[in-house]
Formats: C-alpha cells, structure tokens, sequence
C-alpha cells in the first residue's frame, strides 16, 4: 500500500493575500527567478488549486486532492524546463471556498519553495515569491457546474503576459499573511502526465447572427438560479460577465462544413471555427491568437455537437464556455486554468477579426509509461474497445478515481469499485486507489450527512445533505476486493470503526424481517427505470446490503456479520421471487408489506451478483437470463413487464456475470454490442447507453478487463 505520511516544508509556511483567505475565488499570481541549474524542485500546496508555469509554459498543475484538514505535497522537478539564461517560475492559486463535488470549501493559501543547489531560493512566508493579484481572472462568474466550482472568464492585458514570463516587473505587490499550520501529507499517486495535443482539423466555420429579443434562450441551470446557504456562489445579478447569456444572443450558422487543416485561421468579426481534437480528452485548453482590435474570445467546447452542427455552451448542466477579453495586436498564449473534457472546441471571436495559430489542450492523464499491461487483440473492433477503456482510465484516474473528468470530477464509491479492478489489471498496483479510500478515512467524522454514513462522493462537501446509503455499502465491497487482490488489510483496518458505525447506522433501518425498508437519503440501484422502484423495501438495496454485511464479517472475521447476511439472503428470496422474477420492492399497505409488480432486468443482475441467487438455485430464472436478455432484447417483444438496464450499472454485472460462468464468446459480443459505438464515436466509454451526459466515464473503463479476461480464457481453451 502507498501510505501517506506527514510531510513538513522545509522553510514554506501557508500564506494568502491578507483578509481575503475565506472569500470565494480569489486569484492570486506567485513569481520567482531562478538561474539555470541541474538541481531545482518545487514542493507545493494550496487550497484550491494551481498552475506552475516556466517561463510562461504550462509545467504542472494541482495539487492531489486530501480529505478534510489534509493537504497532499507536491514535488516537481523544475530542471528540465530551465533555460540557459535567467527562468520565471510562476505560480497560479485560485482559492475557490465554494462547495463541491470536486474541490473541499476550506480557507485558501499557498504553501511552496522552491530550493535550487541545496539552497532555498523561494519559500512562501520567509524567502518570499513576488505577488499579485490576478484581478484579470475575474471574481464574480457563475459555477461550472452543481458539482464544480467556478468558470472561467478572463480580462488580459500586457502585465499578464509580462509577469507570467519575467519580461514586465510592473506589478502592484500585495499584503500577504500566514494562515495557520496545516496537516500536510505526502503526495503518493503518480504525477499525471502533461503532454500537448493539437486539433487534429477543423471541421466547419460560421457566423454568430443577432437574435430579436423574443428568441433568445436564458441560462437557467440550478448551479446558476440555486446560489446560497447550499450552494456557494454568486447570484445573477452579482456577475461581472455572463458568457453563456451573451453566446446565446446570436444564432450561430454554419456557412462552411468542409474539413480543413487546424492550421492557421483567420476568424472574421463575430465568426467561429469548429475544431475537431479526434476523440475525447481531457485537459487544459490551449490557444495562440492575435485580435487586430480589442476582441472577447470564447472557447466553447464539448463532448458532441448540437443538432446545428455546432458546440452547445451549456450542456449536461456545464458551463462549457472560457471567456478571454484581449486587447488588440497583442499576441496571447492563452491556457485555461481548470482541465475540461472535450472532442469538440469552438473558437469564437467577437468584435474584431483574430487570428487563431494553435488549438490545443496540455492533456492531463494517468501516465502512459505505467500502464505496464496494455491488452492487445487480433480483432480489429476489440483493440478499439480496448484503447478507449485504456484512455478513459488514464483521464479518470489523475490523483483519485473520479466518476467523470468532465461534469463532476468526483470521487464516487461504487464507481471506484469497477475502476479499481481496472488499476490493478493495467497497472499492477494500487496507487490511485490506495488515495482515493484513504481519503475516506482519514477525516474523525463528515459533516451534514447523518452520523456513521459515508458520503457518496468525497472529497466533497453536501451541504444539501444528499447522500447515497447504497453506496456507503460499496466502500466495505471495494475493500474487502481490495484485499482479495493484494492481500493487504492497512486500510480495511483503519476504516473498522466506519464500517462498524455504518453498520449500526443500517441496523436501525431493519424491520421486523430484518431487511432494510423505507432508506433514507437518495437511493440509488442505476440509471434506469429500476431507480423508480426504490421505496419501501426494495430489494437490490437488500441484496447489495447482504454484500456489505459479508465483506464486513470476512474483513475482520466477524461471523455475527456473515449469519446476518445469509439471513438477509433468505428472507429476501422468501418475499422478493414469485417463482419466475425477482420483485424490486414491497410497500406497505395498512401496515402490512405487500409485493409490487415492479420488475426489473437490474434487479435480476443484482440477486445473482451478491449471491442471492446462484444458478443452481435458479436454473429457470439463469437460463432466462443467458438466452433472453441483454442489450439485444427487444424489450417491447420480450419480457415487456421487464425493465431494462442500463450501462451503469446493470450491463456491468450481466458481463461480470457471464465472464464468471465461463461465457466468454457472449462477453465478447454484448460487450462489442455494447462498447464499439461509443469507442468508435469518442474513443472513450460512456456513462449511459444512448451518450447521454458523461462520455467519458471511470468505472466504463473496466471493460478492458471484462473483454481480455474473455479473450485471454477464449484462446487458452482453443
């Protein structure tokens, strides 16, 4: 296991801009010079975020994300990137202090030094970095999203320029105050890997045509209409800039559609190009670009395009739009300060002609170089299926496991169960993983959700209280997992009194039948009409409890856990099958618990995935299952009464299933069925079935080990 251990500065203390450490997005701009040299690191740490620059290139960004009260130390060597003669390095922090599902709402500062020769040559607090603000990030702009923080629109000017690269010392320092020690912690996750990718061609062009006031849309997003107590963040009418508003005033038209070399391009007064990056990726947005006059730049970017043939500026409730404001014949590099994810990016100039040399993103992703089994297929559509699973990973495993690195970039329990798998098969080991459940742990308690519950993502902060009890449930699954793979308890055992106070928090919910009935919170069985089904007792909550109470009794041979599971087996079998299906929930009607006709194909998947059911119990029910069911079936035709699943995560375990019964050439054409159209289309795997919302998703990367599990099976018995 990668423990982290404390981590002590060896001058640097924490520091920000005096008063200012607890208001919301806040951007401050940190330099130092530095002579070449063959021994130079920086070691950084900062709430929320930051960006490194060496002489006004990007370098790196962070920092890993840590639990409440905990911040992971960063190390990067700057040698490589110095020059012959005198180098800027500079640091850009944005202290967001806004809740989310991506970044903790906690006081910002900066905590880094740079030593060079043996020596300290900058050190936050001490040896101190020039410092300014960054008032050309502008304060008062909308969230990107319910799960992220804020957007990105940008004023610049020559100082910006001047002081990223060391060419312009005019800035108007600024008071700078120490916050406070901080538990700092060693940084154990592989550094992600930065590497520039170009838009591969440009695939139309177009003008912006004003819309008469009746025709023009309103943003109305709750991340946007919802700000308050909840939901940090500015109101409508506190903006300074409103980006989505102002793109929506104008129809865009295409006028041109032929594909063209993503060279050079010149955009005329209120034009666009649309750029095509080849599949998806994720990363920091990357333009070069000249205005003849004073002009505002959008890049509005996104995963598909609209049905006009262009990208949507809100879509899957984002904010995908980064605005620059540019004076006239200046020259900007402009790079994005948050890392999005997209295929497609449009370059919008607005009142003056610009023009555009270089569309691209600084890709962020798991390192190539560690993915030490990369699986390899003769099948043409497979090796496709594969790549994507390959890419996807890297994307979403850049410090935790994270759902999306789009929409969300969250650290969800049930997900990391299917990604984890996936880290170990490519990798080897447990680095990412090892993170991402000790985040878990190290907090004493969480806040807003009821005491012995586990957040459903983290680290986060759900000041609506939201949680999800089901995925509390997965936290012991994936540890006990954990353990089968590498046989390491470090973790398992200082998650004991969590699991063990989750477990008294579920036995209070217990009726008389000792089954789970009328759960709190958001419950959630899977994308589809299965989540429709969740009250009363339902069923696959039941079933995925019976999991938790056996992960738990094998963690830490606790047989009272492994009787109570096989209980909850027994009773769930008794009142939930009717001799053909299994019901997903029963409600009570003048107190007594009655069956609904609620049936759906997920719960099916459930009841054999935990072992309720097993297909010697149920050879009717299996053999249904095998032949009749699956993404192939017609559900108007068959089984009509069934609802089908989704790719999250009802395929999933009907493909785990299959591998498990030895059915390899079925998992290897459902999951062709299955993942080729979205591996075709984006080169990554997708959160549900029709494309919608995420097309980039963590847990969809296990089909990797799914399908070469099959191959590899498939030709061992040819």
């Amino acid at each position: 296991m990668s423990v982290s251990t404390t981590r002590k500065f060896i001058s640097a203390v924490p520091v920000w801009e005096k008063g200012r450490s607890e208001e919301m997005n806040v951007s401050l701009i940190f330099r130092g010079k530095l002579p070449r040299t063959d021994d130079a690191h920086i070691h950084i740490a900062a709430s929320s975020r930051y960006q490194i620059f060496v002489n006004g290139e990007f370098f790196a960004a962070g920092p890993a994300r840590a639990a409440h009260g905990f911040y992971r130390v960063g190390d990067f060597d700057l040698a490589p990137k110095l020059a012959a003669n005198e180098n800027t390095v500079a640091i850009i922090v944005a202290g967001y202090n806004s809740n989310s599902f991506y970044l903790l709402d906690e006081p910002s500062f900066l905590c880094a030094e740079i030593v060079a020769d043996g020596g300290i040559k900058y050190a936050t607090g001490c040896k101190d970095f020039e410092a300014a603000r960054f008032n050309g990030r502008l304060q008062r702009v909308m969230r990107y999203s319910f799960q992220r923080p804020f957007t990105e629109c940008c004023v610049l000017n020559a100082w910006y320029d001047g002081f990223m690269n060391g060419s312009d010392d005019r800035y108007k320092p600024i008071t700078l105050e120490k916050c406070g020690e901080k538990k700092f912690i060693t940084q154990t996750t592989p550094y992600p890997e930065h590497t520039e990718e170009k838009a591969k061609h440009i695939i139309s062009k177009g003008i912006l045509i004003p819309l008469k006031s009746d025709k023009v849309r309103k943003y109305d997003d709750r991340s946007f209409s919802d700000i308050g107590e909840r939901l940090k963040g500015f109101t409508p009418d506190m903006l300074d800039a409103n980006p989505i508003n102002e793109l929506y005033a104008y129809a865009p038209t295409v006028t041109e559609n032929e594909k063209t070399p993503a060279g050079s391009t010149e955009l005329g007064t209120n034009s666009f190009a649309v750029y095509d990056m080849g599949e998806n990726t994720t990363g920091y947005i990357r333009l070069s670009v000249t205005a003849q006059h004073d002009a505002v730049l959008y890049a509005v970017f996104g995963e598909r395009l609209n049905e006009n043939g262009v990208t949507e500026p809100a879509s899957d409730g984002c904010s995908n739009v980064v605005q620059w404001s540019v004076q006239g014949g200046r020259s900007y590099d402009l790079v994005s300060f948050e890392p999005y994810t997209f295929k497609y990016i449009s370059v919008v100039s607005m009142y003056a002609p610009t023009l555009v040399t270089n569309v691209s993103l600084y890709a962020e992703k798991f390192p190539d170089a560690l993915i030490t089994h990369r699986p390899v297929s003769n099948d043409k559509k497979l090796q496709k299926i594969y790549n994507a699973a390959v890419s996807t990973f890297r994307q979403c495993a850049t410090d935790i496991f994270m759902d999306c690195p789009s929409r969300e970039r969250a650290g969800w329990l049930c997900d990391s169960f299917f990604t984890a798998r996936t880290e170990k098969y490519l990798t080897g080991k447990t680095d990412v993983e090892d993170a991402f459940l000790e985040n878990f742990v190290l907090p004493d308690s969480f806040s807003h959700i009821p005491d012995g519950m586990l957040p459903m993502c983290y680290p986060a902060d759900h000041y609506d209280g939201v949680y999800i009890p089901n995925w509390a449930m997965w936290c012991a699954i994936e540890l006990n997992d954990r353990m089968s793979r590498t046989e390491d308890m470090s973790i398992a055992e200082k998650a004991k009194p969590k699991l063990y106070s989750l477990a008294k928090y579920f036995e209070k919910l217990e009726n008389s039948d000792g089954l789970l009935e009328n759960l709190k919170g958001w419950v959630f069985v899977e994308w589809s009409k299965a989540n429709s089904f969740v009250n009363g007792v339902n069923y696959p909550s039941n079933m995925l409890y019976s999991m938790f109470l056996d992960a738990v009794a094998n963690l830490y041979g606790d047989g009272s856990f492994a009787e109570k599971a096989e209980k909850v087996r027994m009773t769930v079998c008794k009142n939930s099958f009717d001799g053909e299906f299994f019901h997903d929930n029963a409600v009570r009607e003048d107190g007594i618990l009655k069956l609904t006709d609620n049936i759906s194909e997920t719960c099916q998947y459930y009841a054999f995935f935990s072992k309720t059911a097993s297909k010697d119990k149920y050879p009717e029910l299996w053999a249904k299952l095998l032949n009749e069911f699956g993404p192939g079936r017609d559900c108007e035709k068959v089984y009509p009464n069934v609802c089908a699943s989704n790719v999250f995560i009802g395929c999933y375990l009907r493909l785990q299933l299959l591998l498990n019964d030895k059915r390899y050439d079925k998992v290897r054409k459902e999951a062709a069925d299955l993942f080729l159209p979205m591996a075709e289309q984006t080169g990554t795997l997708w959160e549900h079935l029709q494309g919608g919302a995420s097309r980039c998703h963590g847990f969809a990367s296990y089909a990797a080990v799914l399908l070469s599990e099959a191959e590899k099976n498939t030709a061992s018995e040819e």
